[in-house]
């Protein structure tokens, strides 16, 4: 269960063999998949976004992973729901992606989170909620799969196998789940959700990886390889390991071992991790290593927040509507702001907004200690 297997995969027109051999190093998906299963394939659909801004799960990974559900003899069915509360929003994003047009081709039923109903369950062991809404495609399928994307966070640092599930809550829930205001707190809820839907296989889209300002925001970079798990806490840790960031202090991750899932020191099969080994530019959104109690105590003098600008907004309302703590104001021309004082540093704003206008600023203090933290990575 905690074994990884990384293969090489340098470009798209690889993927089908890259993903053939990751499924092989692991037994193959026979075992996990029996004939007549309705097996639900969930990629990274946050926004609508073509596959060359490394944004969601490249359409290519999804039509393999559903020829190699059905060779199987399981039934695919692809779902997500987009992040941005507006109605259309994952309908566009399944269009623009790619996703939807892959899916359909490789005999895979196409199904919206958005529109497919949620239905209220228990949580066992609860860390931060005691019942969750979960999408209906994924309550009813007989085997659950995550195809994530490798991609920094603003708010998690990393985003992966576990992180990826976010999607199959309604947005209402997501917006609880952001209030609790705290990267750790938030890994818990997280971890809540991935003992619910408890995914027996995922496969990572690691071929063109985003780095900086992720998750939506950030720079593309060919990374190069597909990595898959039956496990997906373990394949977190080796992601993230990969990619230069200590697996350990990912929010999604400390939570989930904390609820007994993943296993600390997984086991690499194919491609040894040092070969692939590559430093990703971290989030602008304030990674820093400075103790909480520094920054606390630092107060005013050490700040980063999220602020809009108005020459890029074209007042669409993706960061009003989306803002779960209600910190983004409009005012009278139309336009938004965001009050300091109300802002929990979520980044949903800055995530989900279309046109990149929600922008990082930090103080001075907060600059030098950042710029210290890259310095230290880069070395």
């Amino acid at each position: 269960m905690n074994r990884v297997s990384v293969v090489r995969c340098p470009d798209y027109s690889d993927t089908e063999k890259a993903i053939a051999e990751a499924l092989e190093l692991l037994g193959g998906l026979d075992n996990i998949i029996h004939p007549g299963d309705s097996v639900l394939l969930k990629p990274n659909i946050i926004a609508a976004s073509s596959p060359e801004n490394a944004v969601t799960t490249h359409p290519s990974v999804v039509a393999s992973m559903c020829k190699f559900v059905l060779q199987a003899g399981g039934t695919p069915v692809v779902g997500d729901g987009a992040g941005i509360s507006r109605p259309g929003a994952t309908s566009k994003a399944l269009k623009v992606s790619g996703i939807e047009e892959a899916a359909r081709k490789a005999g895979a039923k196409v199904v919206n989170f958005e529109t497919s109903g949620f239905t209220l369950v228990d949580v066992p062991d609860p860390l931060q909620f005691r019942k969750l809404y979960i999408a209906n495609p994924v309550l009813e399928a007989d085997v659950v799969i995550s195809l994530p994307k490798l991609k920094t966070h603003e708010l998690t640092y990393y985003t992966g196998a576990v992180k990826n599930f976010f999607g199959t809550l309604p947005l209402k829930c997501r917006k609880e789940t952001h209030l609790l205001g705290k990267r750790d707190l938030f890994g818990e809820a997280v971890a809540d959700l991935y003992s619910v839907v408890r995914p027996s296989f995922a496969v990572m889209d690691g071929v063109i990886g985003m780095e900086g300002n992720g998750p939506s925001h950030g720079k593309p970079v060919n990374s190069g390889v597909i990595l898959a798990s039956q496990d997906c806490v373990s394949l977190d840790i080796v992601a993230a390991e990969m990619i230069g960031f200590d697996p350990l202090k990912i929010p999604t991750t400390a939570g989930a071992m904390k609820k007994g899932f993943g296993n600390q020191c997984p086991v690499v099969v194919g491609t040894p991790l040092k070969e692939v080994k590559m430093k990703f530019k971290p989030s602008g959104g304030g990674v820093s290593t400075a103790p909480s109690f520094l920054t606390r105590t630092l107060g005013k003098y050490y700040k980063i927040y999220p602020r809009i600008n108005r020459r890029k907004c074209t007042h669409c309302g993706a960061c009003y509507l989306n803002c779960s703590p209600h910190a983004i104001e409009r005012l009278e021309d139309g336009s938004f702001k965001i009050n300091e004082e109300k802002c929990i540093l979520c980044y949903c704003c800055r995530e989900l907004c279309p046109s990149n206008a929600v922008e990082i600023k930090k103080s001075l203090l907060a600059r030098l200690l950042t710029e210290k933290d890259n310095l230290i990575r880069k070395t």
